[in-house]
């Protein structure tokens, strides 16, 4: 049996690899490559799509996750892949919450990718235990609790602590605490170099839809 697969992507090369990929399987079929994640409920409901490889972060900074979230409520048969190189801590949660059916983090290997849609398609769900290893400052992002992550990425926003500790539902002086906890864990100096690095380094990512 072959499988019709559409591709969300919106970076140039990953995009073409994963077409080579799916031309070079027997058991896939290449049915269209998009580049931005909200046109991809349009594809399904008027394509027959049975596997998509949907990038988190794609054009127009539309998000795979909500897209994913949407294409299964209304189509659950098809199977959902999230594939991104980012190491954005949450996103793996809210892809399980969705109900994707396995997440896979970019590694530029032909036979890792085919593997995983191989045996997605077979039922299974493939999910990493853990986010890929990210050093930053003396630290490494495994290193942070995941209440300092949530602080962190409040913290990209630019908004002052009174404001990030009111939208966690926390004090003024935990928000501090934990600032302060990420400053001796990393080595960083100032909160800007802090907030630069993690998000450069896709560590901590707030997208829209989380500050609206």
């Amino acid at each position: 049996m072959t499988y019709n697969v559409l591709i969300v992507e919106d970076q140039d090369i990953s995009r073409e690899l994963f077409e080579i990929y799916l031309r070079s399987s027997e058991h896939f079929r290449h049915l269209l490559s998009i580049s931005n994640a909200s046109a991809a409920l349009s594809v399904c409901q008027n394509s027959k799509v049975d596997l998509i490889l949907m990038d988190v972060m794609t054009e127009l900074d539309h998000s795979g996750l909500d897209a994913a979230e949407e294409i299964k409520r209304q189509f659950p048969r098809i199977k959902i892949i999230i594939v991104t190189s980012m190491p954005e801590y949450s996103w793996l949660a809210r892809a399980r919450k969705i109900g994707v059916d396995s997440f896979w983090y970019k590694d530029g290997h032909k036979e890792s990718i085919l593997d995983v849609m191989e045996r997605t398609m077979a039922g299974e769900h493939i999910f990493p235990d853990e986010t890929p290893l990210i050093r930053i400052g003396h630290a490494t992002n495994r290193e942070f609790t995941e209440r300092e992550l949530d602080v962190l990425k409040e913290l990209t926003t630019g908004d002052t602590n009174a404001e990030i500790a009111e939208r966690l539902g926390i004090s003024v002086a935990t928000v501090k605490s934990h600032l302060l906890h990420l400053m001796e864990k990393t080595g960083f100096r100032t909160r800007t170099e802090l907030v630069s690095e993690a998000r450069g380094l896709g560590i901590v990512i707030k997208n829209k839809r989380e500050e609206s």
